[in-house]
């Protein structure tokens, strides 16, 4: 029996073998037969109707992902390809890893013809990164114009069983679009934006970035902690309240205005804000634009989860008087162009309706002199925190004295704590002081000698009479605007120097 058992099984090798012989032969002579009898223009058509065939007999369904939607960016394709850099299986044999001269962390993505498998509430989903070359007269592809993948078309194909097409469409790629913005923000390097004005006309190369490489947080910045926590609570809350904006009709956004005198850390607590919420800082010079419709092109321009400063609001653009034409530059063909930067040019660019042109954006202002500035601009809706950026204090001395020297605790700290109550130093001179000397000692006694020549000065400006002198003014009549509106003009007596 065990002979004959034997036998069978060699019959049946033999005849398996035979079988996939057959098939291979058989495969052989169609490839021969199609590549010399038929044109190649009809073999795609060919095995496009042998795919189908077999496809009707499948429970599967596979959905493809181009890379362009037409001439523009596919935002799936996007966000697959960041989703799938973190899903690569143990199998996986090929990678593709890139790292941008300065960027801070690694791109890793499958390769051309890899496949991975997710999982997603239970359910089994296969993709595979497919390229395809075509010859460049037929096909351009403009986001690599300097790479040799000009003529490569890439797409992705998702392969899934027939019932679960509502919940790829509904549940799966959205959620992957989620996943896929959550990492690209964790893993981005913050940049700070000054504006391009050679470009002004080119929506995306308005804003320059480089990279901020601001070392300030808020466990180093001089703050009472009791302020350092209202903003970080005001921050956590701004960031989870997407629905609730959208509830309630507003846009996703949050003014905040910094005042106080210079060398507060005014600049230093924006740099927290952005290292915290990693969001990228754009800085917004009012003083060079010409024209309200700029703000609205640059505001349009910045993306979201960023932050928007404009430093020095009191000095940059005229809030107190409204002046529609604050410069006029002549030109050699007789007529003038006309700077137009205004009050309500600015509020509507803080809550008007380009204000909502994007999410989750924070606009800060700062002035070393709050009462300069417009009431308009102060109510709430506009900026809804006010933080007062006072000088330093013995907390903040304490912090500095941490972060600078190493030290908790020392013989002079009750002096200069008894001192900086009385005297208005800031944190910047503070820390400049602390910077002068290797030793903590030496450090701390140059802190001393300096609060105390502060004080002093004080006290002699104080003690010194002022003098007042009037000054010799023409009284002009100017008119404010540029014409009649409804049937009324509006003049101001303005007093002009001589």
């Amino acid at each position: 029996m065990s002979s004959s058992s034997t036998e069978s099984k060699m019959a049946t090798t033999k005849m398996v073998l035979s079988t996939i012989g057959s098939i291979a032969a058989t495969a052989m002579l169609v490839r021969t037969i199609v590549n010399d009898y038929i044109p190649r223009e009809l073999h795609e058509y060919l095995f496009f109707g042998l795919k189908n065939m077999f496809t009707k007999f499948s429970n599967q369904l596979t959905m493809v992902i181009d890379e362009f939607d037409g001439l523009v960016n596919n935002e799936i394709y996007d966000a697959v390809a960041i989703y799938l850099g973190n899903k690569l299986s143990p199998n996986i044999k090929r990678l593709k890893i890139s790292k941008p001269a300065k960027e801070k962390n690694f791109n890793i993505t499958m390769e051309r013809n890899e496949e991975v498998t997710d999982v997603y509430n239970g359910q089994t989903f296969k993709w595979i990164w497919l390229c395809r070359q075509t010859q460049p007269k037929h096909f351009y592809n403009h986001r690599d114009m300097n790479s040799t993948l000009k003529s490569e078309i890439r797409s992705f194909e998702l392969t899934f069983h027939k019932k679960n097409k509502d919940l790829v469409i509904n549940s799966y790629l959205p959620y992957i679009i989620k996943e896929a913005k959550l990492q690209k923000h964790e893993s981005k390097t913050i940049k700070i934006h000054t504006v391009d004005y050679e470009n002004m006309y080119n929506l995306h190369d308005m804003w320059k970035p480089v990279n901020l490489d601001h070392p300030a947080t808020f466990g180093t910045i001089a703050m009472e902690q009791d302020q350092k926590d209202t903003i970080l609570k005001d921050l956590e809350r701004f960031v989870k309240r997407k629905d609730y904006y959208k509830k309630v009709g507003k846009a996703w956004k949050r003014g905040y205005l910094l005042f106080g005198p210079p060398g507060t850390g005014k600049s230093s607590l924006i740099a927290a804000m952005a290292n915290y919420l990693n969001f990228d800082i754009y800085d917004l010079e009012l003083t060079v634009l010409r024209r309200n419709s700029d703000l609205k092109k640059l505001l349009v321009a910045t993306t979201n989860k960023s932050i928007l400063v404009v430093e020095d609001i009191d000095c940059t653009i005229d809030l107190q008087h409204n002046l529609a034409n604050r410069s006029a530059f002549a030109h050699s063909n007789g007529y003038q162009q006309e700077s137009k930067v205004t009050l309500s040019g600015l509020l509507n660019f803080i809550d008007g309706l380009w204000s909502s042109c994007g999410d989750e954006r924070i606009i800060i202002f700062t002035t070393n002199h709050i009462e300069k500035l417009d009431p308009a601009l102060l109510r709430p809706g506009r900026m809804d925190v006010h933080i007062h950026m006072a000088y330093c204090t013995p907390c903040g001395f304490k912090l500095l004295a941490n972060n600078y020297l190493g030290i908790k605790d020392h013989k002079l700290f009750k002096e200069i704590e008894e001192l900086i109550d009385t005297a208005n130093v800031t944190p910047a001179e503070v820390a400049e002081q602390l910077l002068k000397e290797d030793e903590a000692e030496d450090s701390l006694r140059g802190l001393v000698n300096f609060i105390h020549k502060k004080i002093k000065e004080k006290e002699e400006a104080e003690a010194k009479p002022e003098k007042v002198e009037i000054p010799q003014v023409e009284v002009g009549l100017t008119m404010e605007g540029g014409g009649l509106d409804a049937g009324q003009t509006h003049m101001n007596l303005q007093r002009l120097p001589r």
